[in-house]
């Protein structure tokens, strides 16, 4: 659906609201079509005043105005892009609270005993819905509450153990793991503890901590990962009181069922209003909005995702989150946290295709031997171990890091969302090739014939989304690679900026120069390169040396890139993709290694682990250095132009090809819904 074309007045420049290559995908958001450039840099202008109708240069600017572009907490992902391996960042392994880790299990004790005994999962599968008894009961748990405080009645749970919780659901039924995780990772719960007032909290938190389900609203039917064109009108009512809304939103989680929502819309701008995108909390009830229709998926059968219309829908003015034009930083503030949640259901999934894996490789016998003593599936069996390890110790270091908030984990915690997704994929895909036939057959066919009903079919269908939702692959190398660069644009960027003029250029210059005369050096030689180095980590020792030299190579290969393109590295994205490829798998490593080593007195095995994930790291990081430089980037992007005009459309003859008679993207106009209203009471 395309936008409307709703003229308004430009927002006034002085809104700084955040960022980077455009992410701001709520769960389901765009994919990787939407991928454009990262943001300019040199500052940023006003708003588009057209809504639908903005150019890239526009989008930029609304991106990057959102970005939150203080660093005043100490991250190691950031330092890592610089050729700076700060260990002592993430060592010793951080500690939890007792106290706490005693409450909490005894959560998550209650919560496995229920999830065995009561939730069918096969049976939400088949059904593609979540019974009511299912909510009603996770309620009665306190699971919709986990994340909010124990005085508005949740159960506070750390980033932690909440995540373990979404484990632990999700490997029952991953629409279940996405129901609470869009819920309280992006829905209302959040945003509130971030940035709501303290009688926000009051009023709306207990009702959700109680079971009341919510749902976050950006994405529109032609608005997913570029939000200067969002269409969703917010106009402020004549007397002050409030705002009608009026708009469309599409994929929406938990739309269906959600009583209270999060909706991003466009404010217009007047005297004295900065207007700009604003976040609501809007009552789900509320007159004007219709559920037109429950979105179905080639995965999460059960989830309750929505396209919803509101029109005239009257907002109190009391319901604005943090205020007028803050709307795409308190997005982007709580994907921040809130974009853990997705790789907790990744590394579990990776924890359940090893249990699978492994017992089916041991109880299986071909030419004599169980299959997985033969190499071709040992080397499956091997990454699936070792890459479940990676991922687990990634999320839980970014977990406890968060928990810490002494520090920022914008990079971190975007390094494991784009890192579990795209692992837990490959897992998935080696589990059904180990699996062979069995693993394309669903489980329903299995049990059929008396045999074990793993779903493994079904765990490639639901994985396959959590390269898209809250941000996809592409969308998310761009948002790492701007604040990878960061660096370096506040003090070079105004150089290559087209729109700085010879003024802003030249004290660019100055201040460039006095940060490459001290940085460039120590590129040069570093701790990795003393053989006794890190030698208190034993075995792992040689690895975490050399990610000190892998850091420093990176940090080398971006500034020589920056100085080779200057103004054209942001459309360089398969070249950036590399980039914060290579920084994913350095992270990885000195976390699995700073893991075993905590771990060494208790588990001893975790050691093997963590050398085997390292050793099959540094593989793909050697690959992917060289593609930095050997890779046929330009031919492609070359052939693609040839394509898009239809060059080799022959190519396409001999088949029959969908139906043109419908848009790519339907249209929709403002107005009063001429659907039924399809939403879910739960009961």
């Amino acid at each position: 659906m395309t936008t409307t074309q709703n003229s308004r007045p430009a927002p006034d420049p002085a809104e700084r609201a955040t960022p980077d290559a455009g992410p701001l995908p709520a769960q389901g958001s765009a994919g990787a079509g939407d991928a454009g450039p990262p943001p300019a840099p040199g500052g940023t202008g006003p708003l588009p005043a057209e809504a639908g109708q903005v150019s890239e240069k526009e989008a930029r600017q609304v991106a990057e105005a959102a970005r939150e572009s203080a660093w005043d907490r100490p991250s190691f992902g950031k330092e890592l892009f610089l050729g700076r391996f700060r260990l002592d960042l993430i060592h010793p392994w951080p500690r939890t609270d007792p106290a706490e880790d005693a409450r909490a299990e005894e959560f998550l004790g209650r919560l496995r005993a229920y999830l065995a005994a009561e939730v069918d999962g096969a049976a939400i599968e088949r059904d593609a819905r979540i019974p009511d008894e299912v909510f009603r009961g996770l309620a009665r748990l306190g699971a919709f509450g986990m994340k909010i405080d124990r005085k508005y009645g949740g159960l506070g749970l750390s980033n932690l153990h909440y995540c373990r919780a979404l484990m632990l659901a999700g490997s029952v039924s991953p629409a279940i793991g996405a129901l609470l995780s869009a819920h309280q990772s992006i829905g209302v719960p959040q945003p509130l503890k971030m940035f709501g007032t303290a009688e926000q909290k009051q009023r709306f938190l207990p009702r959700l901590a109680a079971g009341e389900v919510s749902a976050f609203l950006l994405t529109e039917p032609d608005v997913g990962s570029d939000p200067a064109r969002l269409a969703t009108t917010a106009e402020p009512t004549p007397d002050g009181s409030g705002y009608r809304l009026n708009g469309v939103k599409l994929w929406a989680t938990n739309g269906t069922v959600a009583t209270l929502l999060v909706v991003m819309a466009r404010v217009p701008a007047t005297q004295g209003r900065r207007g700009g995108i604003t976040a609501f909390v809007v009552d789900g009830d509320a007159e004007g909005i219709t559920v037109e229709r429950r979105n179905e998926f080639t995965g999460l059968r059960g989830l309750e995702n929505s396209l919803t219309r509101f029109h005239d829908v009257f907002v109190p003015a009391e319901n604005v989150i943090g205020g007028e034009g803050k709307g795409l930083k308190i997005a982007l503030t709580t994907l921040n946290t809130g974009r853990l949640s997705l790789p907790a259901m990744c590394v579990g999934a990776g924890k359940w295709s090893l249990n699978v894996a492994r017992e089916w490789a041991a109880d299986r016998v071909q030419w004599g031997r169980p299959v997985g003593e033969h190499e071709a599936v040992a080397q499956k069996l091997a990454f699936v171990a070792a890459t479940t390890y990676g991922m687990e110790t990634m999320l839980d270091l970014c977990c406890l890091l968060a928990d810490d908030d002494r520090n920022d984990i914008r990079i971190e915690a975007a390094l494991v969302k784009l890192y579990a997704s795209e692992m837990a994929w490959k897992i998935g895909d080696e589990l059904i090739q180990i699996r062979g036939g069995r693993g394309y057959e669903t489980a329903d066919s299995l049990a059929a014939r008396g045999e074990r009903p793993a779903a493994v079919e079904q765990l490639l269908r639901d994985l396959r989304i959590n390269r898209i939702f809250e941000g996809s692959t592409e969308i998310m190398h761009l948002l790492i690679a701007r604040e990878a660069v960061d660096a370096h644009l506040s003090v070079a960027g105004d150089i290559i900026d087209p729109d700085a003029g010879l003024g802003r250029k030249a004290k660019a210059g100055a201040r460039a120069g006095a940060f490459y005369a001290r940085w460039l050096p120590t590129l040069a030689v570093g701790r990795g390169q003393a053989p006794t180095a890190y030698a208190e980590f034993g075995p792992l020792a040689g690895h975490l040396r050399q990610v000190e030299r892998y850091s420093r190579k990176l940090a080398r290969s971006t500034f020589y890139a920056m100085s080779r393109w200057q103004g054209k590295m942001e459309r360089k994205q398969a070249f950036l993709g590399r980039v914060v490829d290579i920084g994913a798998e350095l992270f990885a490593m000195s976390a699995v290694c700073v893991r075993a080593y905590a771990e060494k007195g208790t588990r001893p095995e975790n050691v093997e682990l963590a050398d085997l994930f390292c050793r099959q790291a540094r593989l793909r990081v050697d690959a992917l250095f060289t593609g930095l430089w050997a890779n046929t980037d330009s031919v492609d992007v070359a052939a693609a132009r040839r394509i898009l005009a239809g060059r080799y459309a022959a190519l396409e003859d001999g088949v029959i090809t969908p139906p043109a008679d419908l848009p790519w993207v339907a249209r929709w106009t403002p107005g009063p819904s001429t659907a039924a209203d399809v939403r879910r009471r739960i009961r």
